[in-house]
Order: structure tokens, then sequence, then C-alpha cells
């Protein structure tokens, strides 16, 4: 059983380390649950959030965010964060350079777009970014998802992993969100869905070890 892990936007620009951004409580705190995942892993993935200054779903002040936006491609008002550029924008120390991962993803990139998922550029989720492919190429079944926020683009990244056809264990100890009434629902639709959830690394090795017996 060939297995890959995705660090899904464990960047600054989620944690303390951005207090202006959007911190997650306890972001900062992934890094070594991440690289646990990659242990267990003969490839390693990770995206980003690249968003421009101009982002047009961009408010000013954080009582603005999540108003509902008439766009085919941002959903919801957000306050400016991951800008390239700025120290929001760079990963978690600890993580590796995204040039060293098997494969990378920059989303958000154009002003009118704003994807959770890290496997398609549009809310649509018909243009892809060539994760779900690249995972195919190399023959892998299982995919190990950690990152922030849980409840948004972590949640929506292995939904999409899932529907794709992989076997997807989403690593709690590597997720963060940001409320825990919005990471509840999502651990509970993910569940839902064939997804499953790992609460320590001894969870995660029996889930591997089921997977690996089923698969022979």
């Amino acid at each position: 059983m060939k297995i890959a892990s995705f660090d899904v936007d464990a960047q600054n620009g989620f944690t303390c380390h951005a207090p202006d951004e959007l911190p997650v409580p306890g972001g900062h705190e992934i890094v070594p649950a991440l690289n646990a995942m990659a242990r267990r892993a003969s490839l390693r993935l990770g995206s980003k959030d690249a968003h421009p200054r101009n982002a047009v779903w961009a408010v000013a002040d954080r009582a603005l965010m999540l108003q509902p936006l008439d766009l085919a491609n941002a959903d919801l008002t957000w306050v400016s964060h991951c800008v390239p550029g700025t120290p929001g924008f760079e990963l978690l120390p600890g993580l590796p350079a995204p040039i060293d991962y098997d494969y990378f993803v920059w989303k958000g990139v154009e002003p009118d777009l704003h994807p959770y998922g890290a496997c398609y550029h549009d809310l649509a989720e018909r243009r892809s970014t060539g994760v779900i492919e690249f995972l195919k190429v190399h023959g892998v079944q299982t995919v190990i998802v950690g990152g922030l926020a849980l409840d948004y683009c972590v949640a929506t990244t292995a939904r999409q992993l899932r529907s794709a056809g992989f076997e997807v264990l989403l690593y709690l100890p590597a997720c963060r969100g940001l409320s825990s009434e919005g990471s509840e629902h999502a651990c509970t639709t993910m569940a839902g869905s064939g997804i499953q959830l790992c609460a320590d690394q001894a969870s995660l090795d029996q889930a591997l070890t089921d997977l690996r017996e089923t698969q022979q």
C-alpha cells in the first residue's frame, strides 16, 4: 500500500505568529504531528494559500467576515491573509520548504478565487490543481491529511480526496479549527463520507495496519 501525507495550509497566517490575519487556536502547535504523518508516508504533499492584496473577498474588519458573496469562486468574506511576501504566507517553522515537498499547491492566487480544498482551483471543482492526478500516477491508495484550518480547508481537501477514490485518514493531532462547533460539524460530515478520524498515533497506526490488510 502506497501512502502519501498532505500538509494543508500549515502557514503562519493561521496562527498566533500573524495575529492580524486568521489565527487558529493552537495552530502553531501542529508541526510535530505533521512530521509524524510524513514519517508514515512515501510521498509528502503540501499547500499554501497565496492570496493577493487586492482580493475581492477581503474585508478590513474581522466583524465583517463570513458574509455571503455573489461570486462564482469566492463565497464568503475574510480578512486578508497569507499574502505572498509577508510573514503570514510562510510555512510554520519546522516544516520543509515548499520546493522540498514531493508536490506542492499554491491556491487562491487570483483576486477573485478563494478555494478551500487543495485539489481544485475553483469552488465548482472543475479545474484541478493536479494533486489527484499526481497521486494516481504514483499509485497512492491512502492519504493522511492534517493542517489548518480543520473546519474549512482541511475538511474540504479531505472530502475531495475521498471523492476521488482515495482512502483518507484525518490525523486530528495535526489539525486545528477556527471554531469548536465548526470542527465538530466537519468531523461528523467527514466520518459520514468514509474518512477515518485518527485521534492519536496509535489509532493512526492501527488504521494503516487495517488498510494494509484489506488491500493485500
